[in-house]
């Protein structure tokens, strides 16, 4: 089991361990000492690649993102999925160095993508998920990267544990950690950082712990807080096509801004179940989360109806698929009904 270090700032909102699902799986997790991260510490994590598994397309998923034609799925141990006819038929990626956690998938074309996780890793490919090989690695603690977005080849932002910010700007063979400016009223910018995403107009904007939602719109060059008027954890953002910001999260919570980010206000969620992705398919929004919900909304995110599986597993990812129909992940792994 991948060994994972509790948040500083861990309360009863448990900002997530994982960039969407840790706080329904409830895994003991601890940090690693320093004295046990010696060269030669048999105690020491073992960074292994990814092992070929009949099983694969069982294993937790967190993330999915389109490759041109492709799907590409990653999770648990380091598992990266593909598909090539809309989720279908799956297999397993040819060689994946990292055998800990991947809770985030970027990719630019149908070549050229990369991958976030654990011990800080970031994992790039150049045909399609195929192979993949690491640009970055931090066994000296296990602190997650838990989202990855690139706007370009070039260019690309990671976040994680702890405020961690990591920005690129050729690639992925430099990654440079950038300091945030502290919340209002805080010291330092220590809070978890869950996942960012960009508006139509190219603004980007990260969601958090503690309900931060932080926007750049310099391409990430600096950033300002937004008051989401929200103190629990957001998981999961998404602008829509008209330019209206949805972020969402624990339990159910689900905030809607028309004006950019200046002003925040709650939506109708209809469950208490934490939200996980949000996807825009036409004219609707959907939702997936934990206890196997899924939230449908016709009117650009104002109110939802909610639907439950019989099975009430966690959901923790969705793609559009043709037909405005969605590809949905979970604890279990890809959901084929």
């Amino acid at each position: 089991m991948t060994n994972r270090i509790m948040p500083r700032n861990s309360t009863s909102s448990l900002p997530a361990l994982l960039r969407r699902l840790l706080l329904a799986i409830a895994v003991s997790v601890a940090a690693i000492p320093a004295t046990a991260q010696q060269s030669g510490d048999p105690a020491a994590p073992q960074v292994r690649p990814a092992v070929a598994s009949a099983f694969a397309q069982r294993a937790m998923m967190l993330d999915a993102a389109r490759a041109g034609g492709r799907i590409v799925a990653v999770g648990d141990r380091g598992t990266v999925l593909l598909s090539d006819d809309e989720g279908r038929s799956w297999r397993q990626a040819k060689s994946v160095p990292l055998n800990a956690m991947i809770n985030s998938v970027s990719f630019v074309d149908a070549q050229t993508g990369w991958a976030v996780g654990h011990w800080g890793a970031i994992l790039h490919t150049q045909d399609g998920g195929e192979t993949w090989t690491r640009q970055r690695l931090d066994t000296t603690e296990d602190r997650p990267l838990y989202s990855v977005h690139f706007r370009d080849a070039q260019n690309g932002i990671a976040v994680g544990l702890w405020s961690l910010f990591l920005q690129t700007t050729d690639g992925g063979r430099t990654w440079e950690e950038i300091a945030l400016p502290p919340p209002p009223g805080d010291t330092r910018a220590d809070r978890n950082l869950m996942s960012i995403f960009a508006s139509r107009g190219g603004d980007l904007f990260i969601v958090g712990e503690q309900g931060t939602v932080l926007r750049s719109t310099d391409l990430g060059q600096t950033w300002t807080y937004c008051d989401s008027g929200y103190h629990g954890s957001f998981w999961t953002g998404l602008a829509l096509d008209d330019g209206t910001l949805l972020v969402a999260g624990l339990r159910g919570n689900l905030y809607r801004s028309t004006d950019n980010g200046d002003n925040w206000t709650p939506a109708q969620s209809a469950t208490q179940s934490s939200i996980t992705d949000l996807v825009e398919i036409d004219t609707q929004v959907l939702a997936v989360g934990l206890d196997g919900m899924t939230l449908r909304s016709d009117d650009g995110g104002l109110t939802f109806t909610a639907t439950q599986r019989e099975d009430r597993v966690a959901l923790t990812a969705a793609i559009p698929i043709p037909g405005g129909t969605l590809l949905t992940f979970s604890r279990n792994g890809v959901l084929q009904d």
